[in-house]
């Protein structure tokens, strides 16, 4: 993951700014800052809130001094990708936030665990890269089967519920879940 110490700076820098972001980030940095895994991730995903211009330019700053520092850090490494998520999301789910980064200008937090791991189990069955994740997630058999309702209904393709139920199986299989 980007490392902890890398947050650590930006919390830095934004505090040296006059600048203050509070924000639910998930994917793989959310997964490393929790330490639920170790594997490197190249950038940030904000779900919320949408970045201002100010924390924008603050980041594209930070990552433009970071490699003259020959740190490898891509512009949008702090980013909204994952922002129509939030609007998917299972209701209720700010409410289950939990607090992973607390910082003098930056505080970072993620999804409750039914949450992230709906996540992320959404980005298995959609992008097929995230399974090292969901196996470090260890989620239990009740888990999974609590998770498919909600995962068969995020795409409209007639195919999907069945390619999802395949991936879950897959999954639990993995986890020796004995599907």
């Amino acid at each position: 993951m980007l490392p902890r110490q890398t947050i650590e700076a930006f919390d830095r820098h934004l505090l040296g700014l006059g600048l203050r972001f509070e924000g639910v980030v998930i994917g793989g940095s959310a997964l490393g800052l929790m330490g639920v895994i170790q594997r490197p991730t190249r950038d940030v995903d904000i779900l919320v809130p949408e970045l201002s211009r100010a924390i924008a330019s603050a980041a594209r700053d930070f990552a433009k001094a970071q490699r003259q520092a020959g740190v490898d850090l891509q512009d949008d490494w702090f980013n909204n990708g994952p922002l129509q998520l939030g609007e998917v999301l299972p209701a209720g789910w700010r409410e289950r936030v939990q607090r992973i980064f607390d910082g003098q200008a930056l505080v970072l937090r993620t999804l409750g665990r039914s949450d992230l791991l709906k996540s992320k189990l959404f980005a298995l069955c959609d992008r097929g890269t995230d399974l090292p994740d969901c196996i470090a997630l260890a989620p239990t058999a009740e888990e999974l089967v609590e998770c498919m309702p909600w995962l068969e209904l995020q795409d409209g393709n007639e195919l999907w519920p069945a390619h999802v139920r395949a991936t879950i199986d897959d999954l639990a299989r993995r986890l020796g879940h004995g599907v």
